[in-house]
């Protein structure tokens, strides 16, 4: 017997007594204890999940779980995401189960839908395909809303995202901004977006007739950040999540600063034409931003600078 028809049976029961005592119905929206019911039992989160209190402790909103999708009541929520660039999607110690703030979300839309979630581990680029071809409910995997990509799928924007410098802990170099990287030795990673930004700061020096930035060029993240630690370099320039994961470990010594003017929205994308799911999902993250839960998974993961005041869809320009 599958948990509808189980879940059907027990409302029967409940609407039973409850009208042999007297007492409102379910549909009365009085009842505490239907209030306090929810209509499946809910997923829990991984205990290797930072967030895992925050999650387990949301509870379904009445309002949004009755106009969810039926197909979202039936199958639970099919999410797909690209597990591994961390702290936005990682894998647990056991190397199967999905982590980080992109999943931690995913599961709280679920629980304030009331409804059950799975979330698969796609290729980024099979993900969109897979949305439009209804394997999966939405992709919430670190995807940036871009007016091509709106072209596919609708977005709800759930961050801002931008770049980031990574100093010493301490900063005794003074770096608190792009203008103060004049003078200063940088590393980057070659031929990317980090490399362009710290030539365009170089530009500015020179244009503004202060010392040049010299920039290091490497293959890699790590080997960026290396020359931090090392001293080599007074700072590095990466992606503010990656920025915000390797200050969380007091091991490396490091601290972010964000680079203003580089943030832009990651949306959850899902097929346009499916709009009950659009205006559920957009609803789920309002109500967990206006709770204050959206801001403690973010908290859970140290990704406080990427919060955003309201659901957007489409945000991206």
């Amino acid at each position: 017997m599958n948990t509808r028809i189980l879940t059907t049976l027990a409302v029967g029961g409940l609407l039973a007594a409850t009208a042999a005592c007297g007492a409102q119905s379910l549909d009365g929206g009085n009842s505490d204890a239907a209030a306090s019911a929810p209509a499946v039992v809910l997923d829990q989160a991984p205990a290797e999940e930072k967030a895992a209190d925050v999650i387990n402790a949301i509870n379904p909103d009445e309002e949004l779980a009755a106009k969810a999708p039926a197909s979202l009541k039936s199958g639970g929520l099919k999410v797909v995401s690209s597990i591994g660039y961390p702290p936005m999607e990682l894998y647990a110690s056991d190397g199967k189960t999905a982590i980080g703030f992109d999943p931690a979300l995913a599961r709280a839309i679920a629980r304030k839908l009331g409804v059950k979630v799975t979330i698969t581990d796609e290729e980024f680029n099979s993900q969109i395909p897979g949305v439009l071809t209804g394997r999966y409910d939405f992709v919430i995997s670190s995807m940036s809303d871009t007016p091509e990509r709106q072209g596919q799928v609708t977005f709800v924007d759930y961050v801002q995202a931008g770049a980031a410098l990574l100093v010493k802990k301490g900063n005794t170099a003074g770096i608190n901004g792009p203008k103060d990287l004049c003078g200063k030795t940088v590393s980057v990673v070659d031929n990317g977006s980090s490399m362009e930004l710290a030539e365009s700061y170089d530009a500015d020096c020179k244009k503004d007739g202060k010392p040049a930035v010299d920039v290091l060029k490497f293959p890699g993240d790590t080997e960026a950040m290396l020359q931090v630690g090392n001293g080599r370099a007074q700072a590095t320039v990466t992606d503010y999540v990656v920025a915000a994961y390797k200050t969380a470990d007091p091991k490396l010594g490091m601290e972010a600063i964000a680079l203003d003017g580089t943030a832009a929205p990651w949306g959850i994308g899902m097929k346009p034409d499916n709009t009950q799911l659009i205006d559920s999902v957009k609803g789920a993250l309002d109500s967990l931003i206006k709770s204050g839960e959206y801001a403690n998974l973010l908290k859970a993961w140290n990704l406080d600078a990427l919060a955003v005041e309201s659901a957007v869809v489409n945000g991206g320009k």
